[in-house]
């Protein structure tokens, strides 16, 4: 991964506009963030939830947000800061803290992930 290019996500990000795709999206500051233990554990997370995106938009300057307008409503994640398109097309973004701990991953492909 790399650090986010805005306009080069929102590239990419169009592709998926007027398009079915597959979302996986993902809030956490427990298993994978063990540096949190003690507060509350809280996250969320949806794997393969079909959306027609009609929209989406990168804001902010870093850590960035992502929404996208969906049939029935919105999806955003924010707190972005990595992103990278795998070699199956598919747009994987990510918000890492200055420690390197995963605190968000939202990604989007064509495909139903495995």
């Amino acid at each position: 991964m790399e650090p986010i290019v805005k306009e080069k996500v929102q590239s990419i990000l169009e592709r998926f506009v007027h398009q079915e795709a597959y979302l996986h999206l993902e809030t956490t500051n427990g298993a994978y963030a063990a540096h949190h233990r003690g507060g509350l554990n809280a996250g969320a997370y949806i794997r393969n939830g079909r959306i027609h995106v009609e929209r989406a938009i990168i804001a902010g300057n870093g850590p960035y947000r992502v929404g996208l307008k969906i049939s029935q409503g919105w999806v955003y994640a924010e707190g972005l800061t990595d992103w990278e398109v795998d070699q199956k097309g598919r747009l994987l973004l990510a918000g890492h803290d200055q420690e390197g701990h995963l605190a968000v991953a939202m990604e989007l492909s064509r495909h139903p992930f495995e």
